[in-house]
């Protein structure tokens, strides 16, 4: 926003019925930009509320104000008098440090990489694809979606299109990218209309290294009927505590908190018009507490799956240097945003576990947004996959250069709802801690799920390091 015009102020008088009856220059030229007549009702609407306010209380008001004319943000600081019945009840507006300002609208790139903030946070399917746009990783968050999680995790490393349909293409694999970003699809096990969204990655989007796909449900899940006491089993009691929110809140609940995530992404990203900073702020908090209570929500979920009687993991061949070079590149961007390097260390083939893959991922993931997490800006967090480990089995172990872990937070650290494993406790920048204080917890019943072991020790030179061991293949 460059600025284009001070002035010292305008000034100008309204009557009992908030119509605005005379005015300087600058004021009557905003009132009819606004869509007003002079006289005539006051039509700047952030002033009309200040007047109104002013009128009904009988107070002088004296506040900043901030209104867009149709090409410019006018803003300036408002004092509203009112004048009594005696004067026929109307209000003195006076607005000084009058200022003009040309918007800068956001570039077609910046309006694009907001779009795609605002699909990744409303979208209930996500996934990895290589440049060929066969498949690498998926998960589902959609209670609808999750067969369609299961069928990609038996078909890792073919052509992602077959597990969907594709709705108005009719011509076969391979399209272009740019045919299938924004096209609709469904897919076995869900009664929803789904967007298709195609974000190229790497430096050059005309030959992407691999893409991010992103499936947008177009409308919210239905609600799930509560089960009569019938139907209820009869071991109900020795069931996980945390029943009712995994099965019946989790999903209805997780699409209206997306939709508030989206909504305050648009706000916040200013999409929907010009807005002043500090509502542009409120906006992006309001959406981080959205991400947070998603993160719960899932965190909720997972714990009732772990919890569950008879829960065992799949078995499958994982490739640990593989697996840690994919939780990385999730979690770049947040990396990122915290100049913090991802540091994978480890060949493809190196070391592989038997356990289950998107099981190992999820760990990977959780130890390694909390490294980013807890360690300082600038730092380094390194995936080693090269952990020496006893025979018949491998490690991968995660380092920070945080102010690492004391021996009592060690021993508590993995504890359901701990959350003080590390000075500032996972800080999100905003002063205050997010976690749920179940992810390691979940993280380390996957593990055994899997005859494997999660430990956490002093990183060399300070710092934490975890260290996930599997049974070798």
């Amino acid at each position: 926003m460059d600025q284009a015009e001070t002035l010292l102020g305008a000034y100008g008088v309204t009557d009992a019925h908030d119509r605005l009856l005379t005015a300087d220059a600058p004021l009557a030229e905003l009132q009819e930009r606004c869509g007003g007549d002079l006289p005539g009702t006051l039509a700047i609407p952030e002033l009309l509320a200040l007047v109104q306010q002013s009128r009904r209380m009988g107070l002088r008001i004296a506040r900043g104000f901030a209104a867009f004319d149709g090409d410019a943000e006018i803003s300036g600081f408002a004092r509203i008098h009112p004048l009594g019945v005696g004067e026929g009840g109307g209000c003195e507006v006076l607005v000084e440090n009058w200022q003009r300002s040309v918007v800068t609208f956001p570039s077609a790139r910046e309006m694009a990489e907001r779009i795609d903030a605002i699909d990744r946070a409303t979208a209930e399917v996500s996934a990895r694809l290589d440049a060929r746009q066969c498949l690498r990783v998926l998960s589902a968050r959609a209670p609808d979606a999750q067969a369609l999680e299961a069928a990609a995790l038996a078909s890792l490393g073919g052509d992602w299109t077959t597990l969907v349909e594709l709705v108005g293409i009719t011509h076969h694999q391979p399209l272009h990218w740019r045919l299938l970003d924004g096209a609709h699809c469904r897919f076995a096990g869900s009664q929803r209309n789904w967007r298709v969204r195609m974000i190229p990655m790497g430096p050059d989007a005309l030959e992407p290294q691999g893409f991010e796909l992103l499936l947008v449900a177009e409308e919210p899940l239905a609600p799930m009927a509560a089960p009569s006491p019938a139907d209820e089993d009869e071991d109900a009691p020795e069931q996980s505590p945390t029943r009712l929110v995994g099965t019946a809140l989790t999903p209805v609940l997780r699409q209206p908190v997306a939709r508030i995530i989206a909504n305050a992404e648009t706000m916040r990203a200013r999409l929907a018009g010009p807005l002043r900073d500090e509502y542009s702020e409120y906006a992006g908090t309001i959406a981080s507490a959205g991400q947070h209570l998603a993160a719960m929500l899932d965190d909720l979920a997972d714990l009732e799956v772990v919890e569950s009687p008879g829960f065992a993991a799949a078995r499958e061949h994982v490739d640990l240097a593989d697996a840690a070079a994919r939780a990385a590149g999730i979690l770049g961007v947040r990396a990122a945003n915290r100049e913090t390097v991802l540091r994978v260390e480890g060949q493809q083939g190196g070391a592989v576990a038997v356990g289950e893959f998107r099981r190992v991922l999820q760990i990977l993931i959780n130890l390694i947004g909390n490294a980013v997490a807890y360690s300082p800006a600038a730092s380094t967090v390194t995936i080693d996959a090269t952990a020496p480990a006893e025979a018949g089995r491998v490690a991968i172990t995660v380092a920070d250069q945080g102010p690492g872990i004391s021996p009592e937070q060690m021993a508590r650290v993995f504890d359901k709802f701990e959350r003080l494993g590390r000075h500032g406790d996972g800080d999100n920048g905003m002063g205050k801690d997010t976690g749920s204080g179940l992810g390691l917890y979940i993280s380390r019943r996957l593990a055994e799920a899997m005859d494997g072991t999660l430990t956490v020790s002093a990183a060399p030179g300070g710092g934490a390091l975890f260290r996930l061991d599997l049974p070798a293949a």
